[in-house]
């Protein structure tokens, strides 16, 4: 049967898309042909990524199948495995956007979470729902929530079990944008190709200093910049945009990810 996850190619854009009707849930399956679908991503080295999903729903959350059986050894194994799916994501170097419409539960967000930016329709819901099953969430969810909207939120959003709207997400910081159901794909995927005709490695860095400030403070950060931006310097893309902001002002430079 085809996969639950596919990866394709729009221009410059890779596109990954969870397709696993009726809800899109988090199985052994799933993971697998999704773990698959971010390898062909690596390989194919866009210069943007687009996570998004089929069906009336981005996700309904986990599969609860996945719990049974599990014991203490078993599911560390298990929650570093699924954490280790998030990590794939955030070490990419280059820009990715979680495009989310519907519900979009546990290990869905928490893959959205992984990605830089997260745009959303205005009837989307979120939740971090595991408490229904006398869990917290293994996919790196809390932590990403504390990142994100600070711990007290973090500690509501997880210990409620609620669903929350799109525009209290976006005032939470934990999504960027909100947009009209039946704008969201379209625009998303406008600001996704302007990112890919960006210039890749400088946003390569701008991903390496974000999380250089978030693990090692501003002053830490600022100790870094040489080690992470310096090189830049040194790309194709710079050394051209320089000679077109001389010759014809700003903003008549293309990039080539170089």
């Amino acid at each position: 049967m085809p996969g639950r996850v596919r990866y394709s190619r729009d221009g410059d854009v890779g596109i990954v898309t969870l397709d696993d009707p009726p809800l899109n849930l988090f199985g052994v399956e799933l993971g697998n042909d999704l773990i698959a679908a971010l390898e062909e991503a690596e390989g194919d080295m866009p210069r943007a990524l687009v996570v998004r999903a089929e069906g009336n729903v981005f996700t309904g959350g986990a599969d609860v199948n996945v719990f049974k059986g599990q014991d203490a050894k078993r599911g560390g194994a298990f929650f570093a495995d699924l954490v280790g799916i998030v990590h794939k994501l955030e070490d990419m170097p280059w820009p990715t956007l979680s495009v989310v419409h519907g519900l979009c539960l546990t290990a869905g967000l928490e893959l959205s979470l992984g990605c830089d930016m997260i745009w959303a329709a205005e009837s989307a819901q979120f939740g971090l729902v595991e408490r229904v099953v006398g869990l917290t969430p293994g996919m790196g969810g809390t932590q990403r929530m504390v990142e994100r909207a600070g711990p007290a939120r973090a500690r509501e959003f997880v210990m409620s079990g609620r669903l929350y709207d799109a525009a209290t997400m976006e005032r939470w910081n934990v999504i960027n944008r909100v947009l009209p159901d039946d704008e969201l794909e379209e625009k998303a995927m406008a600001f996704a190709r302007d990112l890919a005709s960006g210039p890749t490695k400088a946003h390569a860095a701008t991903k390496r200093m974000v999380r250089a400030a978030i693990d090692e403070g501003v002053r830490g950060a600022d100790a870094r910049i040489g080690e992470i931006a310096a090189s830049l310097f040194e790309t194709v893309d710079l050394q051209n945009a320089v000679e077109s902001f001389l010759a014809e002002g700003p903003g008549k430079a293309t990039f080539k990810g170089r």
